[in-house]
């Protein structure tokens, strides 16, 4: 180590918390009603039926059973309760 290890640890820690700080950037939404999915992903869903729209990473719209079930689907982005229409 330099003359400084608490200055490295720092720069360090710096760039961490930057690059964390890109990341949740990168997730917000423009509707803030909407709810992102994020990693991981589902493996396994209740069969409730509380119907969700969600938009797919294309633009498209699509009805799920629920958001769960819509945030299983990798091509999903984020979701909004009630059918699409």
């Amino acid at each position: 180590m330099g003359k400084y290890p608490g200055s490295t640890l720092l720069i360090v820690f710096t760039v961490l918390i930057s690059a964390g700080a890109t990341i949740a950037a990168e997730e917000t939404i423009a509707d803030t009603s909407a709810t992102q999915c994020v990693e991981p992903r589902p493996q396994m869903c209740t069969m409730d039926y509380r119907p969700v729209c969600a938009t797919m990473g294309d633009g498209i719209e699509k009805t799920f059973a629920n958001g769960c079930s819509a945030c299983s689907d990798e091509e999903a982005k984020s979701w909004v309760e009630g059918d699409c229409e």
